[in-house]
C-alpha cells in the first residue's frame, strides 16, 4: 500500500504557494504516493476564541474536542490530514510572518494535540512527516519568522519536519515560474519527504540543507536569551520553536555555534515526551485556578471593576 501525501497551502490561486507546492508534490506522485492538495481560501475557518475546554479537558484526562467544530471546515479537514503520512505545507509571507489564514487554520489545532491526548490515552501515537515552504517578496531579512512560525504550529501533531525552504524575492503573481532552481528545490523537497517515509519512524532526521539553521535539533534560525521555566529549568540561550536550551559557542575560525547541553532537549517541543512536560504545567497552571474556589472567588470579585469600564471604540 502507497504513501499519502497532502499539500495545505494559504496561497494565492495558480501563483507562487500552489506552483511549489504542486511542484514537490508531483514529485511525491511520481515515487508513487497517492496525493492530494486543498487551498484554505476555499473553506470556511473561524478563529480560535480561546474558550478553552480543550485543555481544560485534557488536563483532566478527557478529549472534549473543539466547540467549534460544527461551524466550520476544520474538523472535516483534520479528519483528513491527520490521517495522512506526509503533509506538505506552504504559506506567504506577510510582515515577516506566514499569512494570518494559515495561522488562524493551525492555531486551532491545539485541540488535536498529538502529546496532551497521547498522554491521556485518548489516541495511539503516529509517525507523520513534514515540509514547510514559505514565500515572499524580499530575501530572508524581510521573511525572518515565516518557516520559523510555520514549524511552531506543525510541531502540536507530531509533524517530523524533514526539509523546508523559504523562496525568496517572488513578490509578483506566478513570478516563481521565472526562476527553474526553485522550482527544483520544490521538487527536491518532494523527494526528500519520499525518502523520509521510506526510512524506518526511528530513523528518520533532516534532510534539508545541513548547515540551515542555528539550532541543529530543529534548523531554525531563531534564539533567544533564556529565562526561567516551569520548575526552574533555566539555561543561557534557547532555541524559540524547539526549546533546545544550551549555549553560543565561538568556533576556530571565529563564527558562532549554538550548542546544545547536555540535557536541553528536556522539554524538546518537536517530541510527544517535551510536550507532554507542557500539558503536566497547564494542569498544573489551568487546573490549579479551577480547582482552587477561592482563587475563583478572588477573580470573581475583581472583574466587575474592568467588565463596567467601558472606553470610545470606532
Amino acid at each position: 500500500m502507497g504513501f499519502h501525501v497532502m499539500g495545505v497551502t494559504a496561497g494565492r490561486k495558480d501563483s507562487n504557494c500552489e506552483i511549489l507546492l504542486k511542484e514537490a508534490l508531483l514529485a511525491c506522485r511520481e515515487q508513487g504516493a497517492e496525493v492530494r492538495m486543498i487551498n484554505l481560501k476555499d473553506y470556511e475557518l473561524l478563529d480560535c476564541d480561546g474558550c478553552t475546554p480543550c485543555t481544560i479537558g485534557m488536563s483532566m484526562g478527557k478529549n472534549v474536542g473543539c466547540p467549534l467544530d460544527k461551524r466550520d471546515d476544520k474538523k472535516k479537514i483534520m479528519n483528513v490530514m491527520l490521517e495522512q503520512d506526509a503533509v506538505i505545507f506552504s504559506a506567504p509571507t506577510y510582515d515577516l510572518m506566514p499569512s494570518s489564514l494559515f495561522l488562524k487554520f493551525m492555531h486551532r489545532n491545539l485541540a488535536y494535540e498529538s502529546a496532551f491526548l497521547t498522554k491521556i490515552g485518548a489516541i495511539a501515537p503516529r509517525d507523520r512527516v513534514g515540509g514547510l515552504i514559505a514565500v515572499g517578496g524580499s530575501t530572508r531579512s524581510w521573511q525572518s519568522m515565516a518557516l520559523e512560525c510555520m514549524q511552531a504550529t506543525t510541531f502540536t501533531n507530531s509533524f517530523k519536519i524533514v526539509d523546508m525552504y523559504l523562496a525568496t524575492q517572488v513578490p509578483a503573481p506566478a513570478q516563481v515560474l521565472l526562476y527553474e532552481e526553485k522550482l527544483a528545490r520544490a521538487r527536491e523537497m518532494g523527494e526528500n519527504i519520499m525518502k523520509a517515509l521510506n526510512t524506518p519512524a526511528s530513523e528518520r532526521k533532516w534532510l534539508g540543507d545541513p548547515d540551515y539553521g542555528w539550532c541543529p535539533n530543529c534548523h531554525s534560525n531563531a534564539l533567544c536569551l533564556g529565562e526561567p521555566q516551569w520548575k526552574g529549568l533555566h539555561y543561557p540561550i534557547e532555541c524559540v520553536v524547539c526549546g533546545a536550551d544550551g549555549t553560543l559557542e565561538q568556533t576556530e575560525d571565529g563564527r558562532w555555534k549554538f550548542v546544545i547541553a547536555e540535557n536541553g532537549l528536556e522539554r524538546d517541543r518537536t517530541t510527544e515526551e517535551g510536550r507532554g512536560v507542557h500539558c503536566d504545567e497547564i494542569a498544573e497552571t489551568q487546573g490549579g485556578f479551577f480547582m482552587d474556589p477561592a482563587k475563583r472567588q478572588i477573580v470573581a470579585e475583581r472583574l466587575p471593576k474592568y467588565k463596567n469600564i467601558q472606553f470610545p471604540g470606532i
